[in-house]
């Protein structure tokens, strides 16, 4: 430990330097979602289900289980729902051929979840089979509170039944999408063994991340989330769908009793490395009082700002105090090597 490290230390245990050291600070994630009072403006609501325990006969019927499950979210005023990876064949008896139900944009199956979205004006990420041409593909359509076409992930890294069923791997340059709360991507079950498409998704500025699977992942969706400090949706065949922060925190999951689960998500905040910028935290807090959240994690060094009022933005404040995140901060650190060891 440097001697500037230890004197901070010394010094705020002596004073008090009134910055909150929390590895749980989200008792409150996921509370009166149906509350708008004091919503703040970078708030979203994410919901999710898992299709752990429910099983249908056909792809129709699992459609419109899952139609259902969806009506029951509603009341809880979500901005997007994500589906599990191509949900229509999941737990089903028996399926018809991919080539017979793919279809290009908003067609076959994705209208009427186009459809569900126009009604309750509320995004979807409806993961199905689609076509171009005579080549199908693993896809999460993204589709907007209108009913409308946001834009299309192709799974880059499908499995090898997959590719024996005619289905291709999407190409390697991940899309992200613009909505209303901020810039989305996704990834697709097996894509969470490879790190490119979840750096890429990084780099383009992507907030949420989506990530529709056959399975559930475990502490893999948490690693990615904290990775690559963005906020991971997953929405699972089986086991659990969780909603994970920027530091893989687990906001909300479902289990046997909840098929679906939602929770409110700021993402008007920043992750930084603790120290220095620890040195600044009292001033900051000593100026902004309650409007600012900072919480850090002890052992990791992280740490995150959050705004708790519309009036206040985060990349102000780390401006006004010479503060960098994460990902600048390596950047330069980075740099600095280069250049000493040249």
């Amino acid at each position: 430990m440097t001697e500037p490290r230890r004197n901070f230390f010394r010094q705020a245990a002596l004073a008090g330097a009134g910055v909150t050291f929390a590895a749980s600070p989200y008792s409150d994630a996921c509370a009166s979602t149906t509350d708008n009072a004091g919503k703040l403006p970078r708030e979203v609501r994410l919901a999710t289900l898992s299709l752990q325990g429910i099983s249908a006969s056909n792809s129709e019927q699992m459609v419109s289980r899952v139609l259902s499950i969806m009506e029951a979210i509603v009341p809880s005023q979500p901005d997007c729902i994500c589906l599990p990876e191509t949900f229509n064949r999941m737990n089903v008896s028996s399926n018809i051929p991919v080539e017979a139900e793919a279809a290009e944009r908003l067609g076959g199956l994705a209208a009427r979840f186009a459809e569900f979205a126009a009604r309750h004006r509320c995004y979807v990420v409806c993961p199905i089979h689609t076509r171009d041409g005579n080549r199908f593909y693993n896809s999460a359509i993204f589709i907007d509170r209108q009913g409308g076409y946001v834009g299309e992930y192709r799974k880059c890294h499908t499995t090898t039944d997959e590719m024996n069923a005619e289905v291709c791997p999407g190409p390697l340059d991940v899309p992200v999408f613009d909505t209303d709360f901020g810039k989305v991507g996704a990834q697709i079950c097996f894509d969470i063994q490879w790190d490119a498409g979840w750096k890429t998704l990084k780099e383009k500025g992507a907030e949420v991340v989506f990530w529709p699977s056959a399975f559930a992942g475990g502490k893999m969706v948490a690693a990615r989330a904290w990775q690559n400090q963005y906020c991971i949706v997953s929405s699972t065949a089986k086991d659990t769908s969780r909603i994970c922060d920027i530091d893989g925190a687990e906001l909300s999951a479902t289990n046997r009793w909840h098929p679906w689960t939602i929770a409110r998500v700021n993402l008007e905040k920043a992750f930084l490395h603790t120290w220095p910028y620890v040195q600044r935290f009292p001033e900051i807090l000593a100026k902004y009082g309650s409007r600012i959240r900072i919480y850090s994690h002890g052992e990791e060094e992280w740490s995150i700002i959050e705004s708790r009022d519309a009036e206040v933005k985060v990349a102000e404040v780390l401006q006004e105090f010479e503060l960098r995140t994460l990902r600048e901060h390596l950047t330069a650190a980075d740099s600095e090597q280069v250049r000493r060891r040249a």
